[in-house]
């Protein structure tokens, strides 16, 4: 499963560790948690029998990712190793046997021109990095929000937001070269109906009318392939103004 919390203190404060409890996920991908490991406490996720991993970044309250798991990794690797996307808890790996598991959180380019810049830098950095760590890790399962919708199937408005970071041709055009390079938009896989998406808008009614984009994705590399069962969205979990992803596989 992988879920963009928001805010993973916010996301505990609306039910979030009860919801789990009943879903039992073996591996849980978190993304934007805005906080520090410190600031959760050590039993949160223990009582549930969840060992938690975290990779936070340096300003406090700004994005993070985490992975919560009911089994044992053998290796738990923090960072791309680049410095200015380490600073900002974007990337964390964790191996069972030849089986990578990977929770990211791609920026977003909303807030202007600089942070769309670094997001494109970005995007051509990471597509080098996964396809590299692919040579030594071939079965890679990349979890998160990608703060891209792919094609005009994944957004409710793809006119109006032609010109919107998360839908500029450009960032499309990226995520068409990803999936080429040897990756598998798990959900489209099993699915190929319209209006599924993964985050709304607080504004403007937009998720009870179900105005969404879908960006959060869990991806395989193609010699993960065999081992997919079956991909859904849950919707109704409403945590976060993001929805959770799940992929089935048949775990090695």
């Amino acid at each position: 499963m992988t879920y963009n919390v928001n805010g993973l203190r916010s996301a505990l404060n609306k039910g979030l560790l009860e919801w789990l409890d009943t879903q039992r996920p073996d591996v849980v991908c978190l993304q934007e948690t805005k906080a520090q490991p410190e600031q959760i406490p050590a039993d949160t996720f223990e009582r549930l029998g969840y060992r938690a991993y975290y990779h936070s970044a340096q300003k406090k309250g700004y994005s993070g990712v985490a992975i919560l798991t009911l089994r044992e990794p053998d290796r738990v690797v923090a960072g791309m190793g680049i410095e200015s996307y380490d600073a900002e808890g974007r990337f964390l790996r964790a191996d069972y046997g030849d089986l990578s598991i990977v929770s990211v959180y791609h920026p977003s380019g909303t807030s202007g021109e600089q942070r769309q810049a670094f997001k494109m830098e970005w995007l051509e950095d990471f597509l080098q990095y996964v396809n590299k760590l692919r040579k030594e890790r071939p079965k890679l399962i990349l979890c998160g929000d990608y703060n891209i919708c792919h094609r005009e199937i994944d957004i409710h408005d793809p006119i109006r937001n032609a010109t919107s970071s998360g839908f500029l041709p450009e960032e499309r055009a990226w995520m068409s070269r990803f999936l080429e390079s040897g990756f598998i938009d798990t959900f489209r896989y099993f699915h190929s109906e319209p209006h599924q998406y993964t985050w709304w808008s607080f504004r403007a009614n937009a998720r009870a009318n179900n105005k969404g984009w879908r960006i959060d994705y869990c991806m395989a590399s193609r010699e993960a392939e065999s081992l997919l069962r079956s991909a859904s969205i849950l919707p109704d979990a409403r945590h976060s103004d993001h929805c959770p992803c799940v992929l089935e596989i048949a775990f090695p």
